[in-house]
């Protein structure tokens, strides 16, 4: 369930982050054109290089546009953006939380809101996946968080595909933790302190392979590793879930 109020609290409190994040990288960028290499997605097409090894015309492989992870990124936002459109709340969050208090003195009524509320979240789990495992959204952060510390844009940017991929730039939570959230951290703190409380590989991986459950306004995760320090995650309530989505929701916008 989207809460307007909910998501202006996230909004004022990251709104001055992303425009510092912005306005400092302007500053910090290597080349005149690396923030606008971030917006036009420029990517080296190894397909192309491909062809150059085998044609006698040559093409440059450092090219512009959404390529395939563009393309994908934008199928996911029409579900996203679809999502949004049908599942705002029409209360405000305090209120949406005493409605719930005082329909507990009518199980019926208690039944089908907690019913409603947990096809919801269940969506906002897909929501949460397509943001944290886009390729397209990773490397714009990825992109910003170089060019903020004055390094050059990255062409070859590149998310691991397996444990074998020896030519990538790293994992997934490789990437989020160290080469974008660790990196921002110097010039945009509050940003960085969001990342770490919304991104978790354990809440990713729980949702991925479908391993929790509902009970009690409660999300159970039977991903708990006791000696695993990624996976001391046991349960979350539906109240630490609306933080972490709502914040995550403002990181896509």
């Amino acid at each position: 369930m989207i809460f307007k109020d909910k998501l202006l609290e996230k909004e004022s409190l990251l709104e001055p982050e992303f425009e510092n994040l912005f306005y400092t990288a302007l500053k910090n960028q290597e080349h005149p054109t690396d923030l606008l290499l971030v917006h036009i997605n420029g990517f080296y097409n190894f397909e192309i290089a491909k062809y150059n090894e085998v044609s006698e015309k040559k093409f440059n492989p450092h090219v512009i546009g959404p390529g395939p992870d563009g393309h994908s990124e934008d199928t996911h936002y029409r579900f996203i953006n679809s999502y949004r459109q049908s599942y705002v709340s029409k209360e405000t969050y305090p209120t949406y939380l005493k409605l719930i208090e005082d329909y507990k003195a009518d199980n019926d009524k208690y039944e089908e809101l907690i019913n409603i509320e947990e096809l919801s979240i269940q969506l906002e789990m897909l929501v949460y996946l397509k943001i944290w495992e886009s390729d397209s959204i990773i490397k714009k952060f990825y992109q910003l968080a170089r060019i903020l510390n004055g390094e050059k844009y990255d062409w070859y940017f590149k998310v691991a595909e397996s444990s074998r991929d020896t030519k990538s730039t790293g994992t997934r939570h490789e990437i989020i933790r160290k080469l974008i959230r660790d990196k921002i951290r110097t010039y945009c703190p509050g940003l960085a302190n969001t990342i770490k409380s919304t991104y978790s590989s354990q809440i990713r991986n729980t949702i991925a392979h479908s391993k929790f459950s509902f009970l009690g306004r409660n999300i159970h995760l039977h991903t708990f590793i006791e000696d695993d320090p990624a996976s001391q995650l046991k349960h979350l309530t539906f109240d630490d879930w609306y933080d972490i989505f709502h914040s995550t929701y403002i990181d896509l916008n």
